[in-house]
């Protein structure tokens, strides 16, 4: 079975590097036109390089003025992947996490999709296109850990604000899920683990495969997801 997702058209934001760079690629590879997006040109150029579907949009996400001017003459879409998100930080702990790391923090990871779900979802409706609308969240949304309130909350934001939008979009046709991994595998990951030997153990020990999923696993579901193979899939969290 075949998810024919060939000729359709796909923005995904963070697209540089991680999640969003396999995933932009391997929906190149199956015959998508895709709209990456990163506030880092370099990572974009490389991108680009690698895969003629690929067209790039540098913008910060954050910057939901800048969002609207860079998006505001993007064609119709048939659907949107918002993988921008705040990272690297960790907002310390809770009593002293400073209200400027949580803005911060609020306006990559979930005011950012908020924002760019409007533009392409506005456009989707008025063109009456149906269509399929993937946001990364994490499980942290459901699982609260040390040193992360900014994150862990604004992802729980995020699984919510899905929830909002697939009831909304629903009638239009608009289908919108999150997709909420645990650590990925990656070079990064690997390097980390490395330095800190303890770094996995907190997610491999509330996963229930018993380890850390590889990036193609993660993809492989987002496709689903995108594809009319999920027709009726709508308002729901994917934990992996």
């Amino acid at each position: 079975m075949s998810l024919n997702l060939a000729g359709k058209k796909f923005l995904v934001t963070g697209a540089g590097r991680g999640i969003g760079r396999a995933l932009s690629k391997t929906l190149s590879e199956q015959g998508c036109k895709v709209y990456a997006l990163s506030r880092t040109q370099e990572t974009l150029d490389t991108l680009a390089e690698e895969n003629t579907n690929i067209h790039t949009i540098q913008a910060d996400v954050s910057n939901w003025d800048e969002l609207k001017d860079k998006l505001v003459g993007i064609e119709v879409l048939d659907g949107l992947v918002n993988n921008a998100a705040l990272t690297e930080e960790v907002s310390g702990p809770v009593l002293d996490v400073s209200k400027a790391f949580l803005q911060k923090s609020f306006e990559t990871n979930l005011f950012a999709s908020i924002n760019t779900t409007q533009i392409i979802g506005k456009k989707m409706v008025a063109a009456k296109k149906p269509g399929s609308i993937v946001n990364v969240s994490s499980v942290l949304s459901l699982q609260c850990c040390p040193n992360q309130i900014a994150y862990n909350s604004s992802k729980a934001g995020l699984d919510m604000v899905t929830k909002q939008f697939a009831l909304e979009l629903g009638p239009y046709n608009i289908r919108v899920n999150s997709i909420n991994p645990t650590l990925v595998i990656n070079e990064n990951v690997l390097k980390h683990i490395k330095e800190t030997s303890s770094f996995d153990e907190l997610f491999i020990g509330k996963t229930p495969m018993g380890r850390l999923p590889e990036m193609k696993e993660v993809i492989f579901p987002m496709l689903y997801l995108l594809s009319d193979l999920s027709s009726c899939v709508s308002g729901t969290t994917h934990i992996l």
